[in-house]
């Protein structure tokens, strides 16, 4: 089929186009200018995208047309696809017809967590040797790719309430036929859309009803919007539930049972899941806060009723990595983490700084929050937000994006949230502009605070600004870097990466002090300073690749590089570490604490990485380091 696609570039409707053409279709699309991640995306899957809108573009004749749920009836590719007689499908009736009728749904819905328990529930069967589709509104970091065609029979779906398009507003997960669900929470939100909680209620009954009498649904006990819904669920519906650190398990509490046995500050969550008051093992996780607890245990509960095994499960939990843009650690510089994450609701606003502050229970935790999405730039949770901050050191309140389309009388009033804030014993203050809360930021932010950034956009570019403005930044590198990770390499005539999906890669730019004063001197210097790599397969990691522009030696950036990438092995659960060492090896066993060993002494899965046989060469050394998960 000849399917076109308007707005090709959103998350969702691009995800669905790569699973479509993978399917063998012939799909294009239309959008204004993308960049990457999206660009790329779509490039490599050999899908051409028109740039602009214009009705020569179903010149092609496509059979289809997908509209986004931000098209409207007038829109010029709508208006001339009407013309034309060419039919035009929403994104969710368009996967369900295309997709769903030969494949198992496994749809996670809620207000809160869809896309980490989603993301989870994916890894942990794909982790057990399943090989389902999937089709996530996010990044899951283990997955590298929002959206997958499986060979499987089962497809995990992210299920959204949120209206579906101009000729249909009902919810998207009305369209996603569900064999088995979780339900993570309901509460009002939208507000855009849905007037009230009730009518928010209401959708998700519409969806529960439609898991067959054979099917499965998980609910967190927690939330009495959920329980609610699930009232009215015809088929057999399994509970979870986070208990307290001194509550004891049992099976009238929940079917699943949490209880976390990590202290505060701890580097890793260390958990314990219980099926109806039964032990059923020990785990641990980077993810951190009650609510992940909740996520890990859900999708948990749909893993097993799939046939996946504990010890699968738990290997595979142990290594998640999280999803982009949920407590997503951008960088450290200058001893200053920058986290990001996507809660804008005041519910997830509370529970991720919770889980931040007890994971950074000692230093500041430098809160920035832009109301940006629809319901967060709207006075309606004004209550919400003025109890959801209480966690943080300081809180700084950005202008409401894009005013103009809050409707009169309902926009979110930044000044006085601020103010009520103060009224409470808050450290609040609102900023007219971005720049200037940047500039707060720089300058009250010291090393050992953690600076997070809540948005559901791109709050300004607020992140570049901070990690450019504190100096020499250490990022995670993206996949358009590895060009330049490779070009600084070679300089050292160092292997070259391979199995760039798999390895994680530290980076340093030049800031703009350095690469003016640079150009003062007239000294060339590189895209990139510095970079150093990991690579993981199962608990064993190898460390290669660290290196350090020549006219920025001498500075301690390969320290800081090494220090940078041993806490990120830890914080993944890597138990050893290997490298091959050859002038450096030296740096490595008096900083570090590496040992040298022999070639037999590694790990056999390490041993045959391609990034290992590349790095192997004549007079090499190898080294390994045990570590604790622990700080």
């Amino acid at each position: 089929m000849k399917i076109h696609f308007i707005g090709i570039g959103g998350t969702g409707m691009g995800a669905l186009a790569g699973m479509l053409k993978a399917a063998g279709h012939d799909v294009r699309g239309s959008d204004g200018p993308l960049y990457p991640p999206m660009s790329t995306q779509l490039a490599r899957a050999g899908i051409p995208v028109f740039e602009g809108y214009r009705a020569e573009n179903l010149a092609w004749d496509p059979q289809c047309v997908v509209v986004g749920n931000v098209c409207r009836r007038d829109h010029v590719e709508v208006v001339a696809a009407e013309q034309r007689g060419i039919t035009l499908e929403s994104f969710p009736s368009m996967l369900e017809s295309s997709l769903l009728s030969e494949r198992r749904s496994l749809v996670v819905a809620g207000t809160h967590g869809k896309t980490t328990t989603s993301s989870l529930l994916t890894h942990l069967l794909r982790s057990a040797g399943a090989d389902p589709s999937w089709l996530i509104g996010g990044v899951p970091q283990n997955l590298g790719t929002g959206s997958h065609l499986g060979g499987g029979d089962g497809i995990v779906l992210e299920g959204d309430e949120y209206d579906t398009a101009f000729f249909d507003k009902k919810s998207k997960f009305l369209h996603y036929r569900p064999a088995k669900a979780i339900l993570t929470s309901v509460e009002f939100d939208h507000a855009d859309i849905f007037d009230t909680y009730e009518q928010v209620r209401d959708a998700f009954v519409e969806f529960v009803a439609l898991i067959p009498e054979q099917g499965l649904l998980v609910v967190d006990a927690g939330n009495p919007g959920a329980m609610e819904v699930a009232a009215q669920a015809r088929c057999e519906v399994q509970t979870y539930r986070v208990l307290g650190r001194n509550e004891a398990p049992s099976a009238d509490a929940a079917t699943w049972c949490v209880r976390s046995t990590s202290r505060a500050g701890a580097r890793r969550t260390s958990f314990e899941i219980y099926e109806r008051g039964e032990l059923v093992g020990k785990f641990s996780t980077l993810l951190s806060g009650n609510y992940n607890l909740a996520n890990i245990t859900a999708a948990f509960a749909v893993a097993r009723s799939e046939g996946c095994t504990v010890e699968a499960l738990g290997d595979a939990i142990r290594m998640f990595r999280g999803v982009k843009r949920r407590q997503e650690l951008l960088g450290m510089v200058q001893g200053v983490r920058v986290i990001q994450d996507f809660a804008h609701h005041p519910t997830a606003v509370a529970l991720t700084i919770g889980a931040l502050r007890r994971r950074y229970p000692e230093q500041n935790l430098h809160v920035c929050f832009e109301p940006r999405s629809s319901s967060s730039r709207r006075d309606v949770f004004f209550a919400g937000y003025s109890q959801a901050f209480d966690g943080a050191s300081r809180i700084y309140v950005a202008p409401v994006h894009a005013p103009e389309k809050v409707p009169d009388g309902q926009l979110l009033d930044v000044a006085a949230l601020a103010a009520k804030l103060r009224e409470r014993g808050l450290d609040a203050q609102h900023f007219a502009t971005i720049e200037a809360l940047a500039q707060s930021v720089l300058e009250k932010a010291a090393p050992g605070d953690t600076v997070v950034l809540l948005s559901s956009g791109a709050f300004g570019g607020l992140a570049d600004r901070l990690l450019e403005g504190f100096g020499d930044a250490v990022t995670f590198a993206q996949p358009e870097d590895s060009a330049a990770i490779d070009a600084l390499l070679t300089r050292f005539r160092m292997a070259t990466l391979t199995d760039h999906e798999q390895v994680e890669s530290l980076i340093i730019r030049p800031s703009r002090e350095r690469r003016q004063s640079a150009d003062n001197a007239g000294t060339e210097l590189p895209e990139l300073i510095g970079c150093v790599n990991l690579q993981l397969v199962g608990d064993q990691a190898f460390l290669f690749g660290l290196a350090v522009a020549e006219a920025c030696r001498g500075e301690g950036l390969g320290w800081v590089l090494a220090d940078s990438i041993m806490r990120r092995a830890r914080t993944l659960g890597a138990r050893e570490v290997y490298l091959i060492a050859t002038e450096t090896a030296e740096f490595f066993t008096d900083k570090l604490g590496f040992s040298l060993v022999e070639i037999d002494d590694i790990d056999p899965r390490v041993r045959a990485l391609s990034n290992f046989a590349a790095a192997n060469r004549p007079g090499a050394q190898y080294m390994a380091l045990t570590l604790s998960t622990e700080p």
